[in-house]
């Protein structure tokens, strides 16, 4: 027989359905329409919402994405700059440079100025040559570049170089370019075989060659001929710029002419004039600006000039061809009461932590104090003075003075181990001789203290110096600790090692952050919150771009900056050097003038072999700011608020350098050069950005003592080398041990007069084992003798 022929129907879906759904059927046409939802109800009205938020936003974007189409290639934008950089020694720069000013020129002649108009194309552009082995004036110039178009020979052949057409030098400005962030970014080839047929296969072998060097979206064009400029060049009008972020954070001028003007009232100070286009944000007379390699500076005046690359039609051109170099001022903006002031460290008052002078009444009670003292006839040893004598305590103290040095010459174990803790000693002799013999007797089988220190008591110190140095020797090949010191002969470990401390774990053992600071840290500013500052100064410069204030000036503009109070030597340096250096002054965010504790994410660069030591002098560009710096390196711990100082920087790997200077708002990248010997010009030595800012982070150096087993004895173990005096193991008794095979344990107490000591661990020790003792100190930068490079150069 079959199955079942029952029909089984589906349950009615009526699980999420409330009751007035239920029982709609039973209403009448009236009750329907109070009874069902609204056509506004919620759903509908979250979802118009978000249809309206969403057009909000694309609405946005495109009025954003329009505004910078207009600024960078409108008429009222800033030239743009174009930076030709050769990958090879080789490449003749200077022919590409005459074809693409000759090509933008009106008349198509040579061109004096490397700033040139385009009426044919109808954009303005500044056409920069980096010269090839200069780093210095080629980072310079990818900072403010729009453009750099690496020019690639195709008859260039590096030898030394992974890749046919980039020699050594090209492949270390790539690499700082990058660490930059590059702007938009193209390849010129040259120097292309004549024949068709080999032209394409070279073409081919270059772009295949260079490909992986640059960015996916780089374009690769011919510049032989002037049709192939040309078509680059209307390519390039119509191309959408990317620029580092950094970059568009804050205003900037590339000066194209530098004047000094003399300063009557102060012979050794003077006004430093720029004239060039301001870039990226509108700039306010009252805001602070930094001259780079110089310092920063206030402004005493910002005179907006006629432009004088007007972009007009080439009628209107050839008329005003005479007006052109005339600089003729249009507007002057005077600072006004609201300036920022030029505030870099803060001034500390050495009487600040100094208790208030007494008053009379306290002074009166001191002085009657002082009589009842002399007053009163005490039994004092003959010869005794009253300096002496006010030293001298009472009787009661006196017992316990006499206890405590009699412990101090007696060595004996803890009163937890010897199972008298909490009991008060008397001066009996004789008890004190039980005591210790009871100790003694206990620890009999540790080790032979008497027998084995009597071999040690008899070394001289070179005998000592020379075993230290075989042990270490042979217990080097195991492991190697960068942390390890010698503890000196000469100099107690508890004077040499004051500033040390032990700590029980790295990770969750308490350091206060305001204890023992340096004096530098008088002179240093600090942030209750940092990141609500930050978001508080971005917010404020926003809020100054967009108001139409009568102190700014805004972005595209020809303007002079009159800076002020410039060193006299500093500003004709910096009138030499814009010859071959492109001259950047940029604004200042607000607090950006004050000095305090940056924080670098730093790696060493891949070209720089030679080491790297903490504290030695450092030559800091970030971002558009250059300053010399001696920062220390250090471990970034992320589970911990304390990190591991680390000597040098190790390549390979991320640190963190610590520095004191100027306050920078991250992101910004960072290049950090080191001078070189012999007058040779600053070698790359490491590349990162700026982390963060933070006087107290908490930076621990350490240090490792290590000592070398004599007697073992299961648990317990006699320890020697580690101190050369008994006052110095007592002094450092409470801190942990450790040994290089992972046992941990805990001194015990001195045996003998030459520093060795009993130690008990948490397991069996071995014989060729190494104890060791981890001591740490807050470790600082160094000041810096000198902030800025400008008259090292």
């Amino acid at each position: 027989m079959g199955g079942s022929r029952v029909q089984v129907n589906k349950s009615h879906k009526s699980r999420f359905s409330t009751k007035s759904t239920r029982n709609l059927h039973k209403a009448s046409l009236k009750d329907k329409n109070r009874i069902a939802k609204s056509e506004n109800n919620v759903t509908k009205g979250a979802r118009a919402a978000r249809i309206q938020r969403n057009k909000m936003l694309r609405d946005q974007k495109r009025a954003a994405l329009l505004k910078e189409k207009r600024a960078s290639s409108g008429s009222a934008s800033p030239p743009r700059v174009i930076v030709l950089f050769g990958l090879c020694a080789s490449v003749n720069l200077n022919s590409v440079t005459e074809d693409l000013l000759r090509l933008l020129s009106s008349d198509g002649n040579g061109v004096v100025s490397s700033t040139v108009c385009s009426s044919e194309y109808r954009f303005r552009a500044t056409v920069l040559q980096a010269p090839h082995g200069d780093l210095l004036a080629c980072m310079e110039m990818a900072k403010v570049a729009d453009l750099i178009a690496f020019v690639a020979s195709a008859n260039s052949f590096c030898e030394e170089s992974t890749s046919y057409y980039i020699d050594s030098f090209g492949h270390q400005c790539l690499s700082v370019f990058r660490s930059l962030g590059l702007p938009s970014t193209t390849v010129l080839i040259r120097d292309l075989p004549t024949d068709l047929k080999k032209r394409q296969e070279s073409k081919k072998l270059c772009i295949s060659d260079l490909a992986s060097e640059f960015p996916e979206d780089c374009k690769f064009y011919l510049a032989d001929t002037k049709d192939e400029l040309h078509k680059f060049m209307w390519l390039f009008k119509e191309q959408r710029l990317t620029v580092p972020h950094w970059r568009n954070e804050r205003p900037y001028l590339m000066a194209q002419k530098v004047d000094v003007v003399a300063d009557d009232c102060n012979l050794a100070k003077c006004t430093l004039l720029l004239n060039g286009y301001l870039r990226a944000h509108s700039l306010s007379v009252n805001q602070l600006v930094h001259v780079s390699g110089a310092g920063d500076f206030q402004l005493s005046k910002i005179e907006i000039l006629k432009d004088p690359f007007p972009l007009k039609s080439r009628k209107e051109q050839d008329a005003m061809e005479d007006e052109i170099h005339d600089a003729v001022v249009i507007r002057s903006l005077d600072p006004g009461p609201s300036q920022e002031p030029l505030l870099v460290e803060n001034v500390p008052d050495p009487l600040a932590g100094e208790q208030t002078w007494p008053t009379e009444a306290e002074m009166a009670d001191a002085d009657q104090n002082q009589r009842e003292i002399r007053l009163k006839k005490r039994a004092l040893p003959r010869g005794t003075s009253e300096y002496q004598a006010a030293w001298i305590v009472d009787d009661t103290d006196e017992d316990d003075s006499d206890i405590d040095d009699n412990a101090d010459d007696d060595m004996v174990l803890d009163q937890e181990e010897s199972g008298f803790a909490g009991q008060e000693r008397t001066k009996n002799s004789d008890f004190d001789d039980d005591q210790a013999s009871l100790a003694f007797r206990y620890s009999d089988d540790e080790t032979e203290n008497d027998s084995v220190m009597m071999e040690g008591e008899n070394l001289s110190r070179e005998q000592i110096e020379d075993e230290i140095r075989k042990i270490k020797e042979a217990h080097a090949e195991d492991e190697e600790f960068p942390d390890e010191v010698d503890t000196p002969l000469d100099v107690p470990a508890r004077k040499r090692f004051a500033k040390y401390r032990g700590l029980k774990s790295f990770r969750t053992s308490s350091w206060d952050p305001k204890e023992s600071l340096p004096p530098e840290y008088a002179r240093i500013f600090a942030f209750d919150n940092f990141a609500r500052t930050q978001k508080h100064v971005f917010a404020k410069a926003l809020e100054m771009e967009q108001e139409d204030r009568e102190d700014c000036v805004p972005a595209g503009l020809y303007v002079r900056l009159h800076v002020e109070e410039v060193p006299v030597a500093v500003a004709y340096r910096l009138q030499e050097l814009v010859k071959t250096v492109p001259l950047v002054a940029s604004g200042l965010l607000q607090h950006e003038s004050k000095i305090s504790v940056l924080h670098f994410s730093i790696k060493k660069h891949d070209t720089y072999n030679a080491p790297v030591k903490a504290k030695e002098e450092l030559i800091f560009h970030v971002g558009f700011r250059q300053f010399v710096a001696r920062p220390i390196f250090s471990s970034d711990n992320i589970n911990s608020d304390k990190h591991k100082m680390e000597r040098f920087l190790h390549a390979g790997r991320f640190s963190i350098a610590s520095i004191y200077a100027p306050i920078s708002f991250p992101p910004l990248p960072l290049i950090a050069l080191k001078k070189a010997e012999a007058g040779a010009p600053p070698a790359v030595a490491a590349v990162g950005s700026l982390r963060s800012i933070d006087p107290n982070r908490i930076i621990l150096k350490k240090i490792i003592l290590t000592g070398y087993p004599q007697r073992v004895s299961k648990l317990k173990a006699s320890v020697r080398y580690m101190f050369h005096n008994p006052d110095d193991v007592r002094w450092f008794k409470p801190v942990e041990v450790w040994t290089k095979c992972g046992r941990r344990g805990r001194v015990k107490e001195p045996v003998g007069t030459h520093g060795a000591m009993k130690c008990v661990f948490n397991g069996v020790l071995q014989q060729h084992d190494t104890v060791c003792m981890s001591l740490y100190k807050r470790a600082y930068p160094k000041w810096p003798e000198h902030r800025f490079p400008i008259l090292d150069a």
